[in-house]
């Protein structure tokens, strides 16, 4: 059994994606994910990559994150946005509700914890 898991998108199947039409408020974002680890009970690891654009997002889900590459802006309803380059890492909780502006395509790791 495997304990320690190296982390590497090459070993990945990219999966494509966008945010649904009726979110999008600028641009044309769209995503690539490479999901590296889904243990079956709600907990996902992995490699986003998205490009600019920005639309609504809402989280029901919590998640951690650190941006690898490119800036994006994330924007909780009534507060003020946040900046998130290279070395950033965030935490968005269940319940967020706000948008995410992708100024430079940016590649960021995640877990999410449903």
């Amino acid at each position: 059994m495997v304990m320690a898991l190296r982390v590497e998108i090459a070993n990945a199947e990219a999966e494509a994606g966008a945010p649904p039409p009726e979110r999008i408020i600028s641009g044309d974002p769209r995503f690539t994910t490479w999901n590296i680890e889904d243990n079956g009970r709600g907990l996902y690891a992995g490699v986003w990559e998205a490009t600019p654009g920005k639309w609504v997002i809402s989280y029901e889900e919590w998640e951690y994150f650190r941006v690898i590459s490119g800036l994006s802006i994330v924007t909780e309803e009534g507060g003020e946005p946040v900046r998130y380059g290279p070395g950033d890492a965030g935490i968005i909780r269940p319940g967020f509700r706000g948008t995410w502006e992708v100024v430079e395509t940016t590649r960021k790791d995640y877990v999410i914890s449903i």
